[in-house]
Parts: structure tokens; sequence; C-alpha cells
């Protein structure tokens, strides 16, 4: 069964030049200690998916897609089934995700049941597992090359915490991307402090990036900064 948490019912943020919904799956692969979805990631399922989409029946002219966040919704081989029924409603779907389960990724990919994809870079080699508690970077670096080989419009970000990542591994990572030949846009975005207790219990940053810093190699864009 799909851990859909909650739904978030309108957002003109989130899906490039959609207004969507937004669907929050609960359990993650990871462990980033700067996550401040804790009660996602170790949430329960609160939503059953008639509901959801009873919801978007009612919203068929009213909204364009659906945004799939969490969490990591990919963790659930019933979400192509489900995808496909969203689609058929004539919505759009977007994806965030680490990209650790490109089996599942792919697979909505080839049956066009993605219009959408952020990516979430969490860190260099060599500092991934340290960071995510996750030892399948191969498996996201799989996902990455398959998205800049395909016709799927994506975004690849990373989200900053300065003790954890500083201008170096920000480098690194753009220097990955430019070798790969990926040509969009690398987001960056600033440690969204929030009164909530985050994952690894990470206090704010004691300074922020200094973006003067890096490489001019790839348009740069900063969220939050």
């Amino acid at each position: 069964m799909l851990g859909i948490y909650s739904i978030q019912k309108f957002s003109s943020l989130d899906f490039p030049g959609r207004l969507c919904a937004i669907l929050w799956f609960s359990g993650c692969n990871m462990r980033c200690p700067y996550c401040y979805n804790k009660d996602v990631v170790f949430g329960k399922k609160q939503i059953e998916e008639d509901e959801v989409l009873e919801f978007l029946k009612k919203r068929v002219g009213l909204l364009d897609g659906v945004s799939f966040t969490g969490g990591e919704a990919t963790l659930y081989k019933n979400l192509i089934p489900f995808s496909q029924e969203i689609k058929s409603l004539g919505f759009d779907i977007k994806l965030d995700t680490n990209g650790i389960n490109f089996e599942v990724i792919k697979e909505m990919a080839d049956k066009n049941l993605v219009d959408y994809i952020a990516l979430d870079f969490k860190a260099p080699p060599e500092k991934f597992e340290s960071i995510t508690k996750n030892k399948e970077y191969e498996k996201f670096e799989k996902t990455l090359e398959f998205l800049i080989d395909s016709n799927i419009e994506f975004e690849v970000r990373t989200a900053v915490h300065t003790d954890l990542l500083d201008e170096n591994d920000i480098n690194e990572i753009i220097k990955i991307l430019s070798q790969k030949g990926y040509k969009g846009t690398y987001y960056l975005q600033n440690f969204f402090e929030s009164d909530k207790e985050t994952l690894g219990n990470i206090g704010p940053q004691k300074r922020k990036l200094d973006t003067s810093k890096l490489l001019d190699i790839l348009p740069l864009e900063f969220r939050n900064f």
C-alpha cells in the first residue's frame, strides 16, 4: 500500500509552470541530518489512495499537476499504477527523489508517467554515505546519467548546510555534473531553519556558503540565500 502521509491541496510554487497538489509520502531510504521532515520520514500512512483520487477528480480543470514528495515516493512499487490513475485524469506529475530507486524512476519514465523530476544530489561521492547514511551512490549516479540522456524535464538540486558541505564539496558536484553533460540549472538551496527538530538534531549553520568561490561552468541558481 502507498504510504501517503498528507496532502497539500494547492501550491503555485512546487511544480514549475503548473498549479498543483502535493502528496507527501512517508518513509525514506536516507537519514540526512538536516532533514526537517522527521514526522513524514517516520510517519505512517494517513490517507488512502481512493481519497486522493476522489479529491483530484474534483480538481480536474482547476489544477494542472500533482507533485510527489516526502520522504521518498519511489519506495512504493505500486506508485506505478497509482501514477497511471492520476495521469488518466489529465494531470501532470512531478517527482522529488533522491534517485536511489533507479528501476522505479526508469519505469515511470518509460511509461510516460512523470513530466518533471527534481533530483537531489545530496553530496559528492566521498561524503555521500556520511551525510545520507546510504551507501548506494552508484544507484544515484545511474539515475543521474539516465536523466541526462533522456528527454525528461528535470533539475538537479542540493540542500546546503555548511557544517556538512563547503564550497569545495559544491564545486566537486559542479564538476561531476559538467563532466556528465548536464546542461540545466544547478539549484542550491540554503538550509531551511525551522522550529521543527531535524533528523540529526543539527542546529543552524555557522555561516552561509560563499557563492563567489563556486565554479562558473554551469548555470547556478540560489534558493533562500
